[in-house]
């Protein structure tokens, strides 16, 4: 279990010894400089991982500068490693500050009298494309290099021109004749002008460029009718088209043309596959005539091969904006009926096709006709699409070779897009799915437990009938331990969670149990708890976390899993509470909490600085905080009883104008303000830490926010019950419905929350003023019922699937951090901030970084010297930038002012924000102090005014002209 669960606890990488940046460099140029060539290599091929560990310039620059004195000196071999070394490390080529020096080492081979050599630099001068656009030298070797009579060479050149072309509209424009006089010459060999035609794809920099390109390629295609031209050329005259965007609906036809008139299989298949380009990248300059033709096709066609490619990409066209275009034409056009009979015939056939491929295609075609065309009467089409899912579930589960689970795959993502937007068939799809089950292979019922538990979660009304079915079947799964066993019993396990609402069972616990000792080893049993925390189903989760304590080698484990034992235990003394029964609440809420102090002792101990665990310990602070301010206001409520406001307290409040007399001295002691303050402080840090929460996925980020709203709520109902019951508005607070729920937590949150509202504005309405005895039970009511909805413990506080990290680089910097910066007070200090963003295996999964936002601000810390009466604009220093990382890299400055003497603190602190505009506080900050000191001049002309001596005239001219 250790082993598999490294990813989450990872404390390995303790007693690890690593060099510092310039310890690795000085490393690796002792290898530089060795005598030996083995050792040479190996530290040229080292490189990449020093970037990629320290991605800063200052390390960069001097590594490539290096690397560029080897390529300039050494043999063909070391050339070709540094060249590799270069494209491996592309995108920290901009990092490079002295690029002229630089690139002069690299050029020097040029002039070599060795073709290799030269070719080598010629792939180093296109590699480095990027940097160097209009550098005229490289240009001007590229064009040279194309008339060598070396092949190497001339392909090199080839490589080169397409990477400059790419980047350079000059350079695109100049080399565009010498292109199409070389492919237009008898004397170049086909294979080379196979090759320098893919360099016309880079010719889209302005119209007139795109359209001479345009012009030449349809002209080889007439001219050169051989397999391999027509090819290279269409595909070539397909990724123009696809940059320069103005000529999409002609290349459509264009490809259309060739699939239907073609005779050959290949071009026939190299038309399919840029279809499905354009399909993808601009679906909605597909046409109805487009759609039409290639329905035609695919009807006529004896291959399957092709009516595959085909289907392909009408299957991608009809989960767009297309299909919406072809079904919506003039009404009562018999054209019309004609056509859209064309697709859904295609589909009705392929449907039930003997190759799994083309029936799954057929079917996502119907799934995707029904979901979008929901305004159209279907009902024939939805039958064929669950016919068609249910025949493809039949064939595919009885087969575990990878194609099978590709396409079962696809089937089950159908049944769950049919099921979500046609209800009606859900009951149907759901049956065909528990029948299969029992029959299916092990790997097929993985997937079908995943799309029974996304069917159930959106309709949650089809979960209690699946329960009986999932049962039988758990207690049939054999005491095999393969890799396959353990995912079903996960699978089911999740299944089971969900379709199981409220609470479980004792029998479907004890079923659970009993398969978990006999056939599971100790991950499964971890992830079927982590499941069951999910779910709500916190005792089952307890039980078993329980008993793997004593199965973990790591004590950061150990405690790990003791603190969600605690977490769950706690959760599950709140399962007991009752309405109107407050005593009994006060002591489950103090149980709880006794337990979750336990649980943050123990979580505080799992972290390790690799993995400081800050998400999880700030949600169940959160948490804690959250139950003692719902413990504190229940109090409060209770001494109301104990205390109540006198007879004439009504009274007394509408003859001093101050509704809060009515609640006797308990408003007089602000116990309630300050309760309804405290919850909407709680509000705002649930606020703060989603805004810290840029890897989270949606459910996490939703479950913070429904937290939020809980505290939101709680304090409104205050305001509106006790403190100001006229000027709290409902409006804001109101439901925007639950169209939008996934979750049976949030469901049932969202489902509480409108019942407090309407309770609140009901008793406003009706008795108003609202007497302290309603206000106060509706209040514990409230909290009651939050309390008794199982608290959902999301992925993100197991698992993170996206990580992201910045990491700043500060300069000037002091050697010693403590150390301050000296500043004259009458300069300003330039701030150069350096940036690199860092991501873990799955860059961009849930959001993507869009800018970085920097925000510098100083603060004065001690003063020295008199004490000057300064302007408060020039005491403190606040300022913010954004920048774009580019290569996830960023950089810029700050100008500062330190006119008061002494010592400041500069603090830099990063925030991102992603495509949607949103900021992330995502940190980091970092902190460097500078010393203000008084300039040499005013110091001077200070001391002779302290012994009072005026300052010469000789002084003054040379202190103005060195201060100049």
């Amino acid at each position: 279990m250790a082993a598999s669960a490294k990813s989450f606890l990872a404390d390995a990488g303790y007693g690890e010894q690593e060099l510092d940046a310039n310890s690795a460099l000085m490393e690796l140029d002792k290898g530089l400089r060795s005598g030996k060539l083995g050792e040479q290599c190996e530290a040229v091929v080292r490189f990449p991982r020093l970037f990629q560990k320290y991605p800063f310039p200052i390390l960069i620059n001097s590594a490539f500068l290096k690397l560029a004195d080897v390529f300039r000196v050494g043999n063909n071999f070391l050339r070709l490693c540094v060249l590799k070394v270069t494209q491996q490390s592309e995108k920290h080529l901009e990092k490079i500050l002295n690029v002229d020096e630089f690139v002069k080492r690299v050029f020097s081979v040029i002039h070599s009298n060795d073709p290799v050599a030269r070719a080598i630099t010629l792939r180093m001068l296109g590699s480095m494309a990027s940097i160097i656009p209009e550098r005229k030298n490289a240009h001007h070797s590229i064009r040279q290099s194309l008339d060598s009579h070396d092949n190497v060479e001339v392909e090199a050149a080839i490589f080169a021109a397409a990477n400059f072309s790419a980047q350079s509209k000059d350079f695109a424009a100049g080399i565009c004749n010498k292109i199409s006089e070389m492919i237009q010459g008898l004397a170049t060999p086909v294979d080379l002008k196979l090759k320098l035609i893919p360099i016309l794809q880079h010719m889209h920099h302005d119209a007139s460029l795109a359209s001479s390109s345009r012009q030449l390629l349809q002209q080889l295609v007439t001219s050169y009718p051989s397999t391999k031209m027509v090819i290279v050329t269409l595909h070539t005259f397909t990724l123009l088209a696809a940059s320069s965007l103005v000529d999409i609906p002609k290349q459509i036809q264009l490809l259309l043309q060739y699939l239907k008139n073609d005779p050959r299989k290949a071009v026939k298949r190299l038309a399919i596959q840029d279809l499905k380009l354009l399909a993808n990248k601009t679906p909605h300059t597909w046409s109805r005539e487009n759609i039409q033709a290639l329905c035609e096709s695919a009807l006529h066609t004896p291959y399957d091969s092709l009516k595959l490619g085909m289907l392909s990409v009408l299957s991608a066209l009809s989960g767009t904006i297309a299909i919406k275009q072809y079904f919506s034409s003039a009404p009562g056009t018999a054209a019309t009926t004609a056509r859209s009979l064309d697709l859904v015939k295609l589909a009705q056939e392929c449907c039930y096709h003997n190759n799994r491929g083309i029936a799954a295609h057929g079917v996502r075609i119907l799934t995707n006709i029904s979901a979008s065309c929901q305004e159209k009467d279907l009902l024939p089409l939805e039958q064929d699409a669950v016919f068609g899912l249910e025949s493809l579930l039949v064939l595919c589960s009885q087969d575990d070779s990878p194609g099978a689970q590709a396409t079962l795959k696809i089937t089950l993502t159908c049944m769950v897009k049919l099921v979500k937007c046609r209800p009606h068939l859900s009951q149907s799809v759901v049956e065909s799915l528990l029948t299969q089950l029992h029959s299916a292979q092990d790997a097929a019922r993985i997937l079908m437990c995943h799309c029974l538990a996304a069917i159930a979660m959106q309709l949650p009304v089809l979960a209690d009938g699946m329960l009986g079915d999932l049962m039988d079947l758990y207690k049939l799964i054999g005491r095999s331990t393969t890799d396959k066993k353990q995912e079903l019993l996960v699978s089911l396990a999740t299944v089971i969670f969900v379709s199981s609402q409220k609470a479980l069972s004792s029998e479907i616990k004890t079923v659970i149990k009993q398969q978990l000792e006999n056939a599971s080893n100790g991950w499964t049993a971890y992830r079927i708890a982590r499941q069951a925390s999910r779910m709500g189903n916190h005792d089952m989760a307890r039980e078993l976390y329980q008993s793997l304590l004593t199965q973990v080698a790591s004590e950061h484990f150990y405690f790990w899993l003791n603190s969600l034992k605690e977490f769950s235990h706690a959760e599950q003394c709140l399962t007991g509470l009752q309405e109107d029964n407050y005593s009994s609440a006060l002591s489950c809420i103090a149980e709880a909490l006794k337990s979750y102090h336990k649980g943050i002792a123990s979580l505080t101990a799992a972290s390790t600085p690799l993995n400081p665990l800050s998400f999880q310990c700030g949600f169940v602070k959160l948490r804690i905080d959250l139950l003692q301010a719902f413990s504190q206001l229940i109090c409060t409520c209770n001494s109301l009883k104990t205390s109540p406001p006198p007879a004439i307290a009504t009274t007394i409040a509408m003859t001093s104008g101050n509704d809060l007399q009515r609640c006797g001295r308990i408003s007089n002691q602000a116990c309630m303000k300050h309760s309804m303050e405290e919850f909407r402080n709680l509000a705002t840090r649930y606020g703060d830490l989603y805004q810290s929460s840029f890897d989270a996925d949606s459910a996490t980020l939703r479950n913070v926010e429904l937290q939020q709203q809980s505290c939101l709520l709680i304090s409104h109902a205050i305001e509106a019950l006790i403190l100001d019951p006229e000027s709290a508005s409902f409006q804001e607070y109101s439901s925007n419905g639950t169209a939008h729920v996934e979750s049976e937590y949030e469901r049932r949150m969202m489902s509480v929350f409108n019942h407090v509202l309407e309770e609140v504005e009901s008793l406003n309405r009706k008795y108003a003023p609202v007497s302290y005895l309603a206000s106060n039970t509706c209040l514990c009511n409230a909290v009651i019922a939050l309390l008794k909805v199982p608290l959902s413990f999301q992925r993100y506080f197991f698992q993170k699937l996206q990580s992201t990290s910045i990491k700043l680089a500060l300069s000037p910097s002091p050697r010693n951090p403590a150390e301050p910066i000296a500043v004259q007070n009458n300069q300003q200090l330039a701030l150069k901030v350096e940036g690199v963003v860092q991501h873990g295996s799955k860059p961009g999964l849930f959001r993507k970084i869009q800018s970085v936002c920097l925000n510098v601000s100083s603060v004065l810390q001690s003063k020295s010297g008199q004490d000057y009466k300064i302007p408060i604009d020039n005491m403190t220093n606040e300022m913010e930038q954004r920048v774009e990382p580019h290569n996830d890299y960023f950089s810029t400055q700050f100008l500062l002012n330190f006119v008061i003497l002494g010592t400041h603190n500069i603090t830099v602190e990063s925030s991102v924000i992603d495509s949607n505009g949103i900021v992330w506080k995502t940190g980091p900050k970092t902190t460097i102090f500078v010393k203000s000191l008084e300039d040499p001049y005013s110091q001077q002309v200070r001391l002779q005014q302290q012994q009072g001596q005026p300052p010469s005239q000789q002084q003054q001219q040379r202190t103005a002209y060195s201060r100049f």
